[in-house]
């Protein structure tokens, strides 16, 4: 694993140390870690690498997972639909198995955390578990315009929590708990994210057929509807009136998402036999993931909703001109027209895309800017920092902590 002096060169000294000295101020305490899944989406991601540093530092910090069957995922993906705004049909049914699997984690899930640290809907009901210790919820997702029915269920458990976190200012909701405004990050050093030599890139290219004769648009999301990837066929379609380009829609599914089948299975549909549509489902590799984007001329990100967008953080890392909604955390990434550029339709999206095609100079302008856009706010040690001060506002009692 990669060591925190490693990140020194990236982000200065100065800043390790402060991460060595709060490190400090929380030994002796037990950060449980608690989600739905260890593969797929950026919640495992960020904790594949955040909980392996913060051991390094000295802070014990662990990772458990929820058990849940077939139904209880579907269930909770139509919760996570629903609080994104999309209309779902949830009735009492649908509780009733959340409910029940619940039941079933609070007896088995061994708390043991001197700080619980509960991420996202899933595992939300272990709450009943509390005791003398702290607990925080973490969401991940965009819940500006929530179901008022899911929603009005889930605060039933949230506020009981000691704090709540969120990732982006239009997220926060009127609740009795402190709440936290903690922005995701990408890991620089990562397999996808660091550095690689041109004839990696190449052999990844080669692997999957792709040439390098035209320009490559490419957009890397699991499998999701949210995600948009019809959306983006048919913004690609839009461009290749004029350009010509063409178009690699690349990611995996998640264990807890059990839609992602079928969404692939509509991108492939809308693909049809267009030669220049090159549709990867992945396995988890990050390297390949890390080749792609770095073989890319534009990088999409044509989100319906989206929590925060991870994958827009990745590609403005690797100095790439990038094209996404303007939607959840993704503001706070791309500023428009200084480190992308933000659509709002698919005719937006296409509109941009050409506009980066034919103007090479100011797309190489924008990447670079948002490079250094996610240097100074998105990058792991800065997420490590956030946490750190919130594991230790919740041993103080003042009613407001700005971090």
């Amino acid at each position: 694993m990669v060591k925190i002096e490693e990140y020194a060169s990236i982000v200065g000294q100065p800043i390790i140390d402060d991460l060595k000295l709060l490190a400090g101020r929380l030994q002796g305490k037990v950060i449980q870690n608690i989600n739905s899944t260890s593969v797929g989406g950026g919640v495992a991601e960020i904790l594949s690498r955040m909980v392996p540093i913060m051991k390094e530092l000295g802070v014990d910090t662990k990772w458990d997972l929820i058990k849940g069957g077939e139904q209880f995922f579907e269930v909770t993906k139509k919760f996570h639909n629903a609080l994104h705004g999309k209309q779902e049909v949830i009735d009492q049914h649908d509780f009733d198995i959340f409910l029940e699997t619940s039941k079933k984690n609070i007896e088995e899930v061994n708390i043991y955390g001197d700080i619980v640290f509960v991420h996202d809907p899933q595992p939300i009901a272990l709450i009943k578990n509390k005791n003398a210790n702290k607990w925080i919820w973490r969401c991940h997702i965009d819940v500006s315009e929530p179901d008022q029915k899911v929603w009005e269920f889930l605060m039933g458990f949230i506020i009981n929590y000691d704090s709540a976190v969120f990732s982006a200012p239009s997220f926060s909701r009127k609740m009795p708990i402190r709440q936290f405004l903690i922005s995701p990050s990408i890991d620089p050093l990562s397999d996808k994210n660091k550095e690689l030599p041109q004839e990696v890139i190449d052999s990844v290219l080669r692997k999957y057929g792709i040439l390098q004769d035209k320009p490559i648009i490419t957009q890397i999301s699991r499998f999701d509807r949210l995600k948009d990837p019809v959306g983006v066929i048919e913004a690609y379609q839009q461009v290749k009136k004029y350009n010509d380009c063409q178009l690699i829609l690349a990611g995996g599914t998640a264990a807890d998402d059990p839609e992602g089948i079928a969404v692939l299975e509509e991108a492939r549909e809308k693909a049809r036999q267009d030669p220049d549509i090159h549709i990867l489902l992945l396995p988890q590799n990050d390297i390949e993931v890390n080749a792609l984007q770095r073989a890319s001329t534009v990088i999409m990100q044509k989100s319906i909703k989206e929590g925060f967008g991870l994958t827009v953080a990745e590609a403005l890392w690797k100095a790439k001109p990038v094209v996404a909604s303007g939607v959840g955390g993704i503001p706070l990434q791309v500023k428009h027209k200084y480190s992308g550029l933000l659509c709002h339709s698919i005719e937006g999206a296409a509109f941009a895309i050409k506009q980066l095609l034919n103007s090479p100079g100011y797309a190489k302008k924008l990447g670079e800017n948002g490079r250094e856009h996610i240097r100074n706010n998105f990058l792991l040690t800065r997420h490590l920092r956030d946490y750190m001060l919130l594991f230790l506002s919740l041993y103080y009692q003042e009613d407001i902590v700005y971090l």
